[in-house]
């Protein structure tokens, strides 16, 4: 739908009051076919694909809080295909793609933004690290291209190539890399499953998940019981929490991961730009702001906030690589609650209670993920079996030893 500027305007000195909802505010019925707990990111576009691709309609969303106001409104926005090992490869190619007609799809603006990522590398044995990577992703269909160091200035003259400590030897560039909106890409599912008959149900906890003779059969909530044949967890941090209430112990610990935004600027910073040696990676939204991060604050917690020893970590890294950042102010800060797994891969699969899915485990990986997780999740939950690209995601792989051990861009370093 499109408003003229008289009607922003207009909008503007009546308080608002003409706009529609973008989406319902049912109140959740008594029994559906399919539950989602869980209404961020990855929740929305289950359910939107399983209308969409399946035509599961008879589906309810189940929100503790708002909509969107978990993970996926608290993290660094960056979208990237740029996996090494097989498992995650192919996923997260298919995730890109799918960024890539995702505006066409919703027809929402989620302001996807290719501006491109390179990943900075400081030594030889990096080098050969991330060239081995290049040639993995090319392998895959991907894009990427190494650049040496006058490669590198061409495109960052910013950065400080006079520093010896971490020198800049050069660096990976996946153009088909960016950003897009964290909270549009929310507000899209959202209202592209809307559109197709599911119930997006707000302000409704999960309180305990009803089991009879090893099957679900739906779940207890702060609104009253609700009854499903199938029931999908996706909560990211809370995964463990939730599955708890199963009777399943995940192989997950939640820990923060703190993420930090500057005061608007005039547009300084073409790309997505991660430090291969501090831990710190930026980019500038559409407002201006300089967007970056850097470790986890590596204790367990469920609390969205982090401690200050790596608020001053970070800020470190992101002076030795640009000084320039340091006449910025920062103007807030937030956490993310991730779910890390042992191997830094994610968790797409059916659970020993017949009925009962779990999709979690993404460690840094989670926004990037929200198209091909919600399309690799609702395949498995529409058909029981998983698909092709989330295959290798088996909860049981922690138990025969089928690791994905993606480190180098999940549960510990490097790669964001």
């Amino acid at each position: 739908m499109r408003y003229s500027g008289f009607k922003v305007i207009s909008e503007g000195f009546s308080g608002n009051k003409g706009w529609k909802p973008a989406w319902r505010d049912p109140d959740p019925k008594p029994e559906y076919e399919v539950l989602i707990i869980g209404g961020g990111g990855h929740g929305l576009s289950t359910a939107y694909y399983l209308a969409k691709n399946h035509g599961i309609t008879n589906i309810a969303v189940l929100e503790k809080g708002y909509l969107g106001g978990g993970n996926v409104g608290r993290n660094t926005t960056i979208v990237r295909a740029n996996y090494f090992l097989r498992g995650n490869q192919e996923f997260y190619s298919h995730s890109l793609k799918l960024w890539e007609g995702l505006e066409a799809d919703l027809n929402y603006n989620v302001m996807h933004s290719q501006r491109g990522l390179i990943n900075l590398f400081h030594s030889d044995g990096q080098r050969d690290a991330f060239a081995r990577r290049g040639n993995a992703m090319v392998g895959q269909g991907d894009d990427a291209e190494l650049l040496d160091r006058e490669g590198v200035r061409r495109y960052l003259p910013y950065l400080d190539f006079e520093q010896t400590r971490f020198p800049i030897y050069g660096g990976l560039l996946h153009r088909r890399g960016g950003t897009a909106r964290h909270d549009a890409v929310a507000w899209g599912y959202a209202r592209g499953a809307d559109q197709r008959g599911v119930d997006l149900i707000q302000n409704c906890e999960v309180t305990g998940i009803d089991i009879v003779d090893g099957r679900v059969r739906g779940v207890e909530t702060t609104r009253g019981p609700i009854r499903a044949r199938k029931v999908g967890i996706i909560v990211a941090g809370r995964s463990g929490q939730v599955a708890a209430m199963a009777g399943i112990r995940l192989p997950v610990e939640s820990h923060v991961l703190q993420a930090f935004v500057t005061e608007g600027l005039k547009p300084c910073i073409d790309h997505v730009v991660s430090f291969g040696m501090g831990h710190f990676y930026i980019s500038q939204s559409d407002k201006g702001g300089l967007v970056f991060g850097g470790d986890l604050d590596f204790y367990a917690s469920y609390a969205a906030r982090g401690n200050l020893p790596m608020v001053e970590h970070v800020m470190e890294a992101g002076m030795t690589l640009m000084p320039m950042i340091g006449k910025a102010k920062v103007l807030r800060s937030w956490g993310g609650i991730m779910d890390m797994t042992p191997d830094g891969s994610p968790i797409i699969d059916s659970t020993d209670v017949g009925g009962l899915y779990i999709d979690c485990g993404w460690n840094y990986g989670g926004f990037k993920a929200v198209p091909a997780s919600g399309w690799c999740m609702a395949h498995l939950m529409a058909t029981g079996d998983p698909h092709e690209y989330a295959r290798r995601f088996r909860l049981d792989r922690f138990a025969t030893g089928h690791l994905i051990d993606e480190e180098g861009t999940g549960s510990q370093h490097n790669l964001h």
